[in-house]
């Protein structure tokens, strides 16, 4: 090898060699590991595993085809890897439910049973014409599918990029990474540019070397998404974002109203975690959960009082989205400091 492909490998080679010390270290780092963090360690492994075979072929293409065949099982799960991941993360995941197991029991189950009946070594023809297309489908297939999870913040990115956030750039970094990679082994395998082969383990180091100095800028992983730290406020630009988008959130669906409504149930609404929502609700806005939503309940309920004589306070004290008259009466009484008669009352 002369000196460029020398460099070429070493970068290559190091960046899949990282990858898996790094899911390694997040497999054994923490006791207890979270639903995200599970989905991320299996998507670091499929694409180091992916792009460590796609080096040692590229380098020595005379290696052993059994090698080939654990590379390209690999590349079967890194679709699955990144979709799961995100929408662990979405809906905030705390078990893994058991739809989401039969899908990898079933993904598992073709890996080994196509091994074993159909090894590479013995029907390298049927890998190279059928199964190696069958597994970039599926792999595309998810990627798209992955795009409909991030659509909200695929929108904010192309409508008002100002107005996205450190966990959505990141979600973005190794969304549209993940793509690039795919995207050069598609076009090395319909053979549209040729040499394109070797740019998926570059571009695999490039986007895992970008996203280790994007953490050391002072972000953290948790559950395995970098969020800002507990002690400090949400920046002032990103928290006045997700403010406007709480708000006409809760105005425009009129979600105070569901008595049932929960911290990570309007978290998911307006796409951002339950951690920076409560972040953002008590050291950005002074108040918590519970009182945010009593205020627009109350705020409604007085609305009410004032234009419908009709309405009994018990009945106006459902329809805001209390399950109780006494639990009406005691947040009227602490958001406006009276009763709702007297209140009535001043008003007439």
């Amino acid at each position: 090898m002369n000196i460029g492909q020398q460099i070429l490998f070493f970068v290559s080679a190091l960046g899949a060699f990282n990858g898996i010390v790094l899911s390694v270290y997040l497999l054994l780092g923490k006791k207890k590991r979270s639903v995200p963090t599970i989905f991320l360690i299996t998507l670091l492994l499929a694409l180091s595993i992916r792009v460590s075979k796609s080096v040692f072929l590229y380098f020595n293409p005379s290696i052993p085809r059994i090698y080939l065949q654990i590379g390209l099982s690999a590349c079967f799960l890194i679709g699955p890897a990144l979709y799961y991941f995100f929408r662990s993360v979405q809906e905030n995941v705390t078990k893994i439910p058991t739809s989401w197991k039969w899908v990898w029991g079933i993904l598992l189950g073709i890996i080994i049973l196509t091994g074993s009946i159909l090894p590479y070594p013995a029907y390298p023809a049927i890998w190279n014409n059928v199964i190696v297309y069958i597994i970039y489908l599926e792999w595309m297939i998810y990627l798209i599918a992955t795009g409909f999870v991030l659509k909200t913040v695929l929108k904010t990115f192309l409508v008002n990029r100002s107005a996205l956030n450190s966990t959505d750039k990141f979600r973005l970094l190794l969304y549209t990474g993940n793509c690039l990679v795919f995207l050069a082994y598609l076009l090395s395998l319909a053979n549209i540019i040729c040499g394109i082969y070797i740019i998926g383990p570059v571009l695999f180091s490039f986007l895992l070397y970008l996203s280790i100095f994007y953490n050391l800028q002072g972000a953290r992983y948790e559950n395995g998404l970098p969020v800002k730290s507990e002690k400090k406020k949400i920046a002032a630009p990103d928290a006045q974002v997700w403010i406007e988008k709480l708000e006409t959130a809760i105005r425009e669906k009129e979600l105070y109203k569901d008595p049932n409504l929960k911290l990570n149930d309007l978290a998911k609404i307006i796409n951002i975690s339950v951690h920076q929502l409560s972040q953002l609700l008590n050291d950005n806005l002074g108040k918590g959960f519970s009182t945010y939503i009593n205020e627009y309940r109350i705020n409604e309920a007085c609305r009410l009082i004032t234009t419908n004589d009709h309405l009994t306070f018990e009945a106006i004290g459902y329809e805001v989205g209390y399950n109780s008259k006494s639990t009406f009466y005691a947040a009227f009484r602490k958001i406006k400091d009276t009763t709702p008669a007297l209140y009535k009352e001043n008003i007439s």
